[in-house]
């Protein structure tokens, strides 16, 4: 299983620059702790970060410490989140064990590695693969203390030690999102059998203060913070976490992330790749089978849930991602005790066929990336397209011939191979993907060390890739701090470059422009042409 974690979430994690926008402002807010020695207010830049706890920033400035403090690369602060989703898998693997036979065990765990959406999260400074372990641990505590009416079997304090300590650390993470899965799925339970006597084995009296022992530290401190000026914290930070983050993600579409529901069904057949390919007729069996406890489990697990996050308006793909592990375990049950050709056919073809739409897309993203960035064809993008499609029709044989075990063992195969080709050459090796990399670079080579100022291109990870100090502004500002001396090269993008010249013959300073690099702005969707410009003569 460690092999595996290894195969799936090592290639890339050190070669891939910072992706726009969330990774940089974490990874960046990470390193301002080092720098500052301040381990308790979060910040970018001078701006204050009131979004998530503290839990993840304090994971990546202590991982950073280890290879080489404040200059430490962007892989340094995404192995926490490696080191998180490579946890709850064996936290699946480990949970699941216990209540099922261990090859359903280690084909669910491995499931959950290989699925696309885990390994993206693996390989980005974030919360979420953090949160997908917090999650996993809480939940297999809670499997394990869950039995039918008349099942009175004590629950080892183990148990009731990681169900509390994992629900404190989810919260220190990423606040109640853990919590409201948790609850949810007990409520859930507790409904459908019509029984409660089983969650006094989860010993709340003992628990309670164990959670609140993890979060009580650091929110004291965050209180204890005097207010006032642009780092306020104390009790601003709550504040403006419900009311700048969280309210606005409930009630609306937050910073344009808005979508109608269905939009998360809509895209499991990409980001739950390769377990689409038995998905539909494993959700069909497990609702047969529903009275089975483990199968009941993983229902109340996911089914509610799922509908909490369809309706709540503000949508990003790795919302869901703490649900993914309840479909691969209603997935590797179904493929090692159904007959796949005996299923009803249209759920198995529904499935087949969006899986090799799902690989087919893989296979022209892989191709595409070099194609359309940089308009060149890597040749790890022909073989990752050969993988995933030549592997792609030989996982659907194994399907056709009512073998389902072997089918997903070849789809998780297909998935580990096709990702390594694309993480560890493909993407790494675009120029036109990752501007912030090509402008870093180039101001390195005209001016070594010199302060930034950027007006038309205002990314995240072009700070983290230059210096804490490069300013992110407009054309005039721009143009005034190259004036006053307080910046020797300016970036201006394309749609500034006639504004910066305006303000800066206003201000009498001539410039001169050095160099002109050109690279796709995925964050808003289109290319960007920047200029770098310094002072003339």
């Amino acid at each position: 299983m460690l092999a595996l974690c290894l195969v799936l979430f090592l290639p890339g994690l050190l070669t891939l620059p910072p992706f726009d926008r969330d990774e940089a402002r974490f990874a960046q807010a990470s390193r301002q702790m080092i720098e500052s020695g301040d381990y308790i207010r979060i910040s970018f830049q001078h701006e204050p970060r009131n979004k998530k706890p503290i839990g993840i920033y304090w994971a990546q400035a202590a991982s950073a410490h280890l290879f080489g403090g404040a200059e430490a690369p962007i892989g340094a602060y995404r192995l926490p989140s490696a080191l998180a989703a490579t946890a709850a898998v064996l936290l699946l693997f480990a949970g699941l064990r216990r209540q099922t036979d261990p090859a359903t065990a280690f084909l669910a765990a491995s499931l959950l590695a290989s699925t696309l959406l885990t390994v993206v999260e693996a390989h980005l400074a974030k919360t979420d693969a953090a949160l997908l372990a917090c999650t996993v641990g809480a939940q297999m505590a809670l499997l394990r203390a869950y039995r039918p009416a008349g099942e009175e079997v004590a629950l080892p304090l183990r148990y009731t030690a990681l169900f509390w300590g994992a629900l404190g650390a989810a919260i220190l993470v990423k606040g109640p999102v853990v919590p409201m899965v948790v609850g949810v799925t007990l409520l859930a339970l507790g409904f459908a059998d019509k029984s409660w006597g089983w969650l006094k084995r989860l010993r709340p009296l003992m628990g309670l203060p164990l959670a609140a022992l993890i979060v009580a530290p650091w929110t004291l401190a965050i209180l204890a913070q005097p207010g006032g000026g642009s780092t306020a914290t104390g009790g601003n930070f709550f504040v403006d976490a419900i009311r700048g983050d969280l309210l606005p993600k409930l009630i609306g579409s937050q910073e344009g992330h808005g979508a109608p529901p269905g939009l998360y069904l809509a895209l499991l057949a990409v980001t739950f790749f390769p377990g689409t390919l038995l998905l539909i007729p494993a959700l069909r069996a497990a609702w047969q089978t529903r009275l089975d406890p483990l199968v009941r489990f993983a229902l109340a697990w996911v089914l509610p849930c799922w509908l909490i996050f369809e309706l709540i308006p503000t949508k990003l793909p790795h919302y869901v991602l703490p649900l993914y592990p309840a479909l691969a375990l209603l997935v590797a049950r179904f493929a090692l005790t159904a007959v796949v050709h005996q299923v009803t056919p249209w759920t198995a073809r529904i499935s087949q066929l969006l899986w090799g739409l799902a690989a087919l897309l893989l296979a022209i993203v892989s191709v595409g990336i070099g194609l359309y960035l940089d308009h060149a064809l890597n040749p790890l993008a022909l073989i990752a397209a050969a993988v995933f499609l030549i592997g792609g029709g030989l996982t659907l044989r194994w399907v056709w011939i009512g073998a389902g075990a072997p089918a997903l063992v070849s789809a998780i195969t297909v998935a580990a191979l096709g990702y390594g080709a694309l993480l560890s050459g493909v993407l790494p090796a675009s120029s036109g993907f990752f501007l912030s990399r090509s402008l870093a670079a180039q101001a390195e080579t005209l001016a070594p060390g010199a302060r930034l100022v950027a007006a038309g291109y205002a990314e995240p990870s072009l700070v983290f890739l230059t210096q804490t100090t490069t300013r992110l502004t407009d054309a005039a500002t721009a143009a005034q701090l190259l004036a006053d001396r307080q910046a020797d090269l300016a970036l201006i993008g394309d749609r500034d470059i006639t504004k910066f010249r305006e303000a800066a013959e206003a201000a009498k300073l001539p410039v001169e422009a050095l160099s002109i690099d050109r690279g796709y702005n995925y964050s808003k969707g289109r290319w960007v042409t920047v200029t770098f410009f310094r002072r003339a003569g």
